[in-house]
């Protein structure tokens, strides 16, 4: 509630200055609450100088009684007889403003025998009950109600357009092609509640909420203006399912609002004009693809296409196979979605679109009667991942069976991107989703051919096509891991074909697809047998210029998982545990030190006195280039031998370790072993539990020959530890940082709610300044303007330090 527990004076105010701050609010008009005039110098220009009278609340209150109260008011008074009234009523509360037209309220005043002599704020008597049942019918039918927090655009759409000088009738929000969804959106929450439909079993025919909602859209007078949608509303009604029956009567499934109550969609399109230009309508029903939920959209692969994508990967067509492919080939879309892939293909007899969904082929099919360039024989529904090929038209399939023809079929296709693991891990486009893959029968037949590679969609297209259209082009959009991915080493021993070039975009620039990750284009001539290796794409900008090449290695060596794992030497003795998430840029964020094993599904690795710059090595190599949509898959690997002559490397990595925010070493359950300064340096008030840090960099403490594996000499030095000047910077920046938490922790301002500690690390040291939220998460920011400039001194001493260390990282083979 945005104006929660504040007084009614101080909510009209905020009211007045932030909605209504261009106009007249300061009049006092009979006992009404709020008035909203013109200014004087704008009065000679309109017939009507006052623009509402309205009732306020403070809380939450029932916007039709409030307006009733507003009535009994004004005609308790004769107010209407006094001034001229306004072209509005209305009310509003802490969450909420109401509007209806005066012109449509004018009767109620003039109603014979009817005593006004009674208190309007008194909800109880008979003539408050009186009025509130003769106005609740045109409150349903004609109230604007706006939510402050939810309907702002619109609402300050709605005061702008209508209260002016000279206005008459009322200028609704107008519906487009940029702001359909929005709307859509809102539609969600406020009128598909009050729908009476069973959208699971709507779902499993093909229909979804979207249909409904554009059946509200395309309308006039609740009625549905455009015929071959899937839903249409008739009134009160809605009409789905529409087919002649075996007795050759045309037959429809109809479904009406809960308790027949249309109120909530009655008060939602009172805010919108409908229905939007008829120039919209085609784009708007042709992008119905943003309208399926997101479990239907992974499922089918409704990721729909980026014009600026679609043309840029037929150019890249065009370069490979040559300016005439379209004359020279045949195209096949067989996950065409609602077409949008083949806009700007030209050769009409030489094209065929197919999906599963029989409603994305409706869509074409109207779209060809309005003019769309394919044929209506050549788009058929198709499930590619399940449906024999025998159901395919007849003269695609002589294309496919015919070797000849065959070489000349480009398969062209933005396929499913959805998968489905075991992991509960974030993925690019959301979190995995159990049994996505796994519904396809062809699953578990791929699964002894490409491995893991089968749970998902789009390689489970790539190993079909390459199965059953042998020596043919194939071109599609795709996620880049079945080059580089580890768990498509066997995918790539099954698919080998000839890579012809492709270009490499942001996901986010998909509609519907999250994820900071790289989207490709790539083009295969499945008639040559190579392996999948070295894969060079070119980097386009969202603008849809070049800007660089990157490469995709098929490949690599071990995993840098498998080497740290040679140090995890499984000693009794340990003081800290360290993540080891799967080792690429996209889990670096699950990475981090901690006193105990977490929860998470991936190995632990333990530090002992033995092992420290090993560890160090490994968080830091992950953690100094930060992630991006370029290098979210990129792996990191089993380095060579370079890193363990560097010693000004290794101690730069332990510094970094020891001063970074994935760092949540802790003394609150258990002894600190990290802290790397003396009580001196610090002026401690009292000892520290563990000198181990300060003894290890200062090469106090004595080697273990015991716990050696593999032959493997650990690092443990005899000597003290030198660092680079990066490095002293960081010391010297956190140095300082420790200091000032000594100095305040024996008279903490009262915002500092957690315990202060001698011990404490610089996790402890941040949640001391910083503070946590009523959800336990720890605060961005302190209120401690010494604390916030420290930290940000010392992160930035650390950004310098990575710079340091990245190049070795790549030096060292970590990455590549």
């Amino acid at each position: 509630m945005k104006y929660a527990n504040i007084r009614e004076e101080e909510l009209k105010n905020k009211i007045a200055q932030e909605y209504f701050w261009m106009l007249d609010c300061s009049k006092i008009v009979g006992n009404v609450d709020f008035c909203v005039s013109l200014h004087s110098s704008e009065t000679e220009l309109s017939d009507i100088s006052t623009l509402l009278w309205a009732e306020a609340k403070k809380g939450s209150a029932d916007i039709q009684k409030s307006i009733s109260q507003l009535i009994l008011t004004i005609g308790k008074a004769r107010t209407f007889d006094k001034t001229l009234p306004p072209a509005y009523l209305g009310a509003f509360d802490a969450e909420k403003i109401a509007f209806v037209p005066y012109s449509e309220i004018t009767d109620v005043f003039y109603q014979n025998d009817f005593n006004w002599n009674v208190t309007p704020s008194n909800h109880e008597t008979r003539e408050f009950k009186l009025i509130l049942t003769k106005v609740k019918d045109t409150l349903d039918a004609q109230a604007l109600i706006f939510y402050y927090e939810k309907d702002q655009k619109e609402l300050q759409y709605f005061i702008k357009q209508n209260f002016v000088a000279g206005k008459y009738g009322i200028t609704k929000t107008r519906i487009d092609k940029n702001n359909f969804m929005v709307i859509y959106n809102k539609w969600l929450t406020a009128v598909k509640p009050s729908i009476s439909a069973d959208w699971d079993a709507a779902k499993k025919i093909g229909i979804i909420d979207g249909d409904f909602y554009l059946a509200d859209l395309l309308s006039k007078e609740n009625n549905t203006l455009k015929d071959k949608l899937f839903v249409l509303l008739k009134t009160d009604t809605y009409h789905l399912d529409r087919k002649l029956d075996d007795a050759g009567f045309f037959s429809t499934k109809t479904v009406s609002f809960k308790k027949n109550d249309q109120t909530a969609h009655t008060q939602f399109w009172n805010k919108y004009e409908r229905p939007p230009k008829e120039e919209y309508w085609d784009y708007i029903v042709g992008r119905r693809d943003l309208l399926v939920p997101q479990d239907v959209r992974e499922r089918k692969g409704s990721f729909f296409t980026p014009q600026i994508w679609v043309e840029l990967s037929q150019k890249y067509l065009a370069d490979v196979l040559g300016e005439d492919w379209q004359d020279e080939y045949y195209i096949w879309d067989c996950a065409c979605g609602t077409g949008n892939l083949l806009a700007g293909l030209t050769n009409k007899y030489h094209i065929f679109a197919s999906t599963l969904d029989k409603q994305d082929i409706d869509v074409i099919h109207d779209r060809i009667q309005n003019g769309a360039n394919l044929l209506e024989k050549h788009v058929f529904q198709f499930d590619f991942l399940n449906d024999d090929f025998d159901k395919l038209p007849k003269n695609l399939q002589e294309i496919i069976n015919n070797e000849e023809k065959r070489k000349k079929l480009v398969v062209y296709i933005n396929p499913p991107y959805a998968e489905a693991t075991t992991a509960k891990t974030i993925t690019g486009t959301g979190e995995n989703k159990a049994g996505v893959a796994k519904d396809s029968k062809l699953n578990d037949f791929y699964n002894a051919k490409i491995g893991n590679a089968s749970n998902e969609m789009f390689a489970l297209f790539m190993a079909r096509v390459y199965d059953k259209i042998p020596d043919s082009k194939f071109a599609l959009f795709s996620k880049l891991k079945f080059v580089q991915g580890t768990n498509f080493i066997k995918f790539r021993d099954f698919f080998r074909a000839k890579f012809l070039g492709g270009f490499i975009v942001r996901a986010d620039t998909f509609d519907n697809v999250k994820g900071n990750f790289p989207i490709g284009f790539t083009t295969w001539d499945l008639s040559v047998k190579d392996k999948i290796n070295n894969t060079v794409c070119n980097i386009i900008a969202n603008n849809g210029k070049k800007e660089g090449k990157k490469t995709f290695y098929g490949e690599l060596p071990e995993s840098i998982n498998k080497w740290i794992k040679l140090f995890d030497n499984g000693s009794n003795i340990h003081f800290g545990y360290m993540g080891n998430p799967a080792p690429d840029f996209q889990h670096n964020s699950q990475m981090y030190l901690a006193n105990q094993k977490g929860i998470e599904h991936f190995n632990f690795w333990s530090f002992t006195k033995n092992n420290v710059i090993m560890g160090s090595i490994y968080f830091a190599v992950r953690q100094v280039i930060d992630a991006s949509w370029l290098n979210d898959r990129d792996q990191f690997l089993f380095p060579n031998d370079g890193w363990k002559s560097d010693n000004e490397f290794q101690n730069n990595c332990l510094a970094y370790l020891l001063f970074h925010g994935q760092n949540r070493i802790t003394a609150k359950n258990s002894t600190n072993h990290f802290i790397p300064f003396t009580e001196q340096e610090l002026e401690a008030g009292e000892k520290f539990e563990s000198s181990f840090m300060i003894d290890f960099i200062k090469g106090k403490l004595k080697p273990d020959p015991k716990t050696n594996l593999f032959g493997i000499i650990e690092t443990l030095r005899t000597t003290p530890l030198i660092f680079s000047t990066e490095a002293k910077a960081v010391f010297d920046a956190g140095r300082e940082l420790w200091r000032y938490y000594h100095k305040t922790i024996n008279n903490s301002s009262s915002f500092l709610s957690t315990k202060p500690n001698a011990n404490a690390s610089l996790y402890d040291i941040r949640e001391y300044f910083q503070g946590r939220n009523t959800k336990g998460t720890m605060k961005h920011k302190s209120e401690d303007e010494n604390y916030t400039l420290l930290i940000a001194d010392l992160r930035e001493t650390l950004k310098l330090l990575a710079k340091k260390i990245e190049p070795k990282v790549y030096e060292y083979g970590f990455l590549k």
